[in-house]
């Protein structure tokens, strides 16, 4: 008898400490995508001409957005809102870093990248690749990219997912953000990883 009741006592404290964890779990506003089979791997050539991989990034949050300075609403609206959360952060935004993939890399020059993503964050990094490698970093991503042509050939739109990808400082994706969340979830949620990394 006296035995039985040491086994409920360690089995109740073993649950109350598992309770304990679940607690102390961060708790996200966007979709938690922890061990996902996509967004791996990442390697394209930012707007200084640098080869970069995720991996180059491990002690921050990552954000990934894919998107072209030519898009008239997401990319503007999703860029501003990480400028704000990032800014909102305080002094923990230094360790953040904004990836922005162009979808467009034959208007999107180094040249016109950097000035483009430069605007909303001077911390921020553009990234292009050829063709080919942009089509693969997409189909990593489970990205959809499609081309419309317009009225002349340098004149057409570029359809793509409009969501953004978060990795935490140890360079795991653990979260996955539909467009229009706002700021305050970028904020929150980059916070709890941040947080996260310090226990």
């Amino acid at each position: 008898m006296r035995r039985r009741f040491l086994l409920l006592g360690v089995l109740a404290v073993a649950a109350l400490a598992g309770c304990d964890r679940a607690s102390n779990a961060p708790s996200f506003r966007a979709t938690d995508v922890t061990g996902a089979e996509f967004g791996r791997e990442l390697e394209l050539t930012d707007f200084n001409g640098q080869r970069r991989k995720l991996t180059d990034f491990r002690g921050k949050a990552v954000v990934v957005f894919f998107g072209y300075t030519h898009c008239p609403d997401v990319c503007p609206t999703t860029l501003s809102e990480l400028a704000s959360a990032v800014k909102k952060l305080g002094p923990a935004g230094d360790k953040v870093q904004v990836l922005f993939v162009t979808a467009d890399p034959e208007r999107d020059t180094p040249e016109v990248l950097k000035l483009y993503v430069s605007a909303f964050n001077p911390g921020f990094l553009g990234l292009r690749g050829t063709p080919e490698e942009t089509a693969r970093v997409a189909k990593e991503f489970k990205v959809i990219l499609q081309k419309n042509p317009g009225g002349d050939p340098n004149n057409y739109t570029v359809d793509h997912s409009s969501g953004t990808y978060i990795y935490d400082t140890s360079g795991k994706l653990r979260l996955y953000a539909g467009y229009g969340q706002g700021a305050d979830v970028f904020t929150h949620d980059i916070g709890e990883l941040l947080k996260a990394a310090k226990t």
